[in-house]
This record gives C-alpha cells, sequence and structure tokens, in this order.
C-alpha cells in the first residue's frame, strides 16, 4: 500500500496537471473568463485534492481487505475512476453554480462535461503514475495468499 508522502505526490501533481490543462480549455469551451475558470479551477482543486486522498485511501483499504492486495485491473481502474467522479460530481455541482452564480442544472451539465474530461484523464493519470512509481508490496506469507 502507499505511504502517505507518495500520496500527496500523487494527489498533488495530479491536480496540478489537472488545472493546467482545464483552465484555459474550460474557459475556451464554457465561454467563461479566464479568471473565474481558474478561480472555480483552484476551488476544485482543492476539494478535488481531498476528495482524491480520502477515495483512494478508502478504496486501497477495501481492496486490501477484500482482495488481499492492492493491485488494480483493468475493471478495478474502470470502477476506481467512475466512483471517483461520482463522488466528485455530487460535491463540486453546489460550488460550480454558486461561484459562477448559475442554476444546479447548469452547473451539473458544465460538472458532467468535465468529469467526462477527468474520467480519461484520472484513467489515464493513475496508470501512468503506477507505471512511474510502482508499487513494492511485500510478499505476502503463503497462508494469507491461499497456500499451505
Amino acid at each position: 500500500m502507499r505511504g502517505t508522502a507518495d500520496r500527496i505526490r500523487h494527489v498533488v501533481s495530479f491536480e496540478i496537471i489537472a488545472l493546467s490543462i482545464i483552465t484555459p480549455l474550460g474557459a475556451w469551451v464554457f465561454g467563461v473568463p479566464m479568471i473565474d475558470m481558474g478561480a472555480v479551477g483552484a476551488g476544485a482543486a482543492l476539494i478535488a485534492a481531498s476528495w482524491n486522498y480520502l477515495f483512494n485511501l478508502g478504496f486501497d483499504h477495501a481492496l486490501a481487505r477484500l482482495r488481499g492486495s492492492v493491485r488494480k485491473t483493468l475493471a478495478l481502474r474502470v470502477a476506481h475512476a467512475v466512483l471517483f467522479e461520482i463522488g466528485l460530481v455530487a460535491v463540486l455541482v453546489p460550488f460550480v453554480a454558486w461561484y459562477l452564480d448559475m442554476g444546479l442544472v447548469e452547473a451539473f451539465l458544465m460538472d458532467l462535461a468535465l468529469a467526462g474530461f477527468f474520467l480519461v484523464y484520472a484513467f489515464l493519470f493513475n496508470w501512468a503514475y503506477d507505471v512511474i512509481f510502482p508499487l513494492r508490496e511485500a510478499p505476502r506469507p503463503l497462508a494469507a495468499a491461499g497456500g499451505r
């Protein structure tokens, strides 16, 4: 399982790269001034960073308990990305609606578009992160691995 320093590096690098992509792209796509998109992006990044840390910690603990390993298959990576985004949308829609002074439906539609981007981005980023910073699991005793 990843340590605290590794999780912090993961969250910070995830958010910095995402913010550098989404601020100009979101301003252009949604016709929002760059400063407003940047403020929404920064606020959302703080919210997302907290959610990212808590979600990944909980997800890894659940995997370790249920499977005995935190290594992710392709299906688990897809489930991880989808579940993360569902939780994040529930938190971000009210924030976006408030900051941009728009209705919840409009904020929800904007957030869905952003969630589509982040769904693909999170999948690719997490996969790349695992390749660049491979997990070094300690060998499990045979009894815990189901052996004799």
